[in-house]
């Protein structure tokens, strides 16, 4: 008896250990916004309210569940892709790019700095550290390895270097690039990473020595208006940049990159459809998924006045060639997507409506699963662990 007793104290041991060894690789982080609201007239700042950061349990990957719900700022003023978990699944990063201030009768949005640091092994996981980035903090990555985080600063017009060492998270660097940075992505041998130089219509290209990270004007990359948002694939072949610049809805660009060689470069544009703002590739490298804004308005027929969206999966065949194979209706200004870790489900979230949307892929095709999972929030950003 007292060898059984033993023995389950044993397991039971082995059994919180290994949980809190693989806490969050089965997560991802939703970031809400209550700053930002929509009208007949469109955008419209508010009072700062109730902003915050979900963790969702994908374990069930067709049941997503909530474990926390963190009162941290975020903003809708940024590609999705502002907060992302370690490959370990022990850390969340996540990167607050404005916060809003009154200005008279109005509220306007103002650059921040701030990185917030969460422990997901802490049952209920919990911030533990707020670091001071670059101005304007955006769309961040975290390398594959998890040593090394870089975050696209746009008002900063740099590149933010921060180190990762177990839960010590440091800002070591601030690299220039001359141009607002929206979003960046580092490669998968964590050698070069790509950065969206929104407003000069170019992707930058980044190369990186341990946490020395240097950038090289000569090897930018013309991109189609306004690339907002990246990823690679996780051979580090190609990058895709997703760009949402061409207004008054007409198409966006998907712009692909070859990402190997002395000399990245272009080999291929295609268009998914009208604002695909949140992006991202599966982790197996198959397909990639792209929400769709649609939508018309009074003012130059802007997307953010969008009454639904779509998603759009596409596939990555020879090349790096994106080809649509299937569509799904979609809510309010949708933004953030993320795959399941074995890029069997897709989940996105939609803005206005306030709720999660969850997709099957079985045999290529989108096919909603059960019903919408409501959020207590407007999800701004979506983002999984490093695959």
């Amino acid at each position: 008896m007292d060898l059984r007793k033993a023995l389950c104290a044993t397991c039971l041991v082995c059994l919180v250990a290994g949980g809190s060894a693989t806490a969050g690789t089965n997560d991802m982080l939703i970031g809400l916004d209550s700053k930002v609201t929509f009208g007949p007239e469109g955008q419209i700042n508010v009072a700062p309210a109730t902003d915050a950061v979900l963790v969702v349990d994908i374990s069930d990957p067709a049941k997503p569940r909530i474990r926390a719900n963190l009162p941290l700022t975020n903003s809708l003023l940024g590609p999705p892709t502002n907060l992302q978990i370690t490959p370990d699944g022990k850390l969340g990063l996540v990167a607050n790019s404005v916060t809003n201030v009154q200005d008279g009768n109005a509220w306007k949005a103002v650059p921040d700095n701030k990185l917030y640091v969460i422990d997901l092994t802490a049952e209920p996981p919990k911030l533990i550290d707020t670091v001071a980035v670059g101005r304007q903090p955006s769309g961040l990555s975290i390398s594959k390895k998890g040593d090394l985080a870089l975050i696209a600063n746009r008002d900063g017009k740099s590149v933010s270097v921060v180190s990762i060492r177990g839960t010590t998270v440091k800002a070591v660097a601030e690299v220039p690039v001359e141009q607002q940075a929206a979003a960046v992505v580092i490669a998968p041998d964590g050698k070069r990473a790509f950065v969206c130089l929104n407003l000069a219509n170019k992707i930058g290209v980044l190369s990186i020595d341990g946490e020395t990270v240097t950038y090289d004007k000569s090897l930018d990359i013309p991109s189609a208006f306004n690339p907002y948002n990246i990823d690679i694939t996780p051979d580090g072949k190609y990058v895709i940049a997703s760009n949402t610049g061409a207004g008054k809805n007409n198409a966006d660009a998907e712009v692909v990159i070859e990402a190997t060689g002395p000399h990245p470069h272009v080999v291929d544009v295609m268009s998914p459809g009208v604002g695909p703002e949140g992006f991202a590739i599966a982790p197996d490298g198959k397909t990639a998924a792209a929400p769709l804004l649609l939508g018309t308005s009074a003012k130059d027929s802007d997307w953010f006045k969008t009454k639904t969206g779509e998603l759009a999966l596409l596939s990555i065949g020879e090349g790096g060639k994106l080809t649509v194979v299937s569509r799904a209706p979609l809510g309010g200004l949708p933004e953030g997507v993320v795959y399941s870790p074995n890029s069997d489900y897709l989940y996105v979230g939609n803005y206005i409506d306030q709720d999660l949307q969850v997709f099957s892929l079985a045999g290529g095709k989108l096919t909603e699963v059960g019903t919408k999972l409501k959020l207590p929030g407007q999800p701004a950003s979506m983002r999984g662990p490093v695959r």
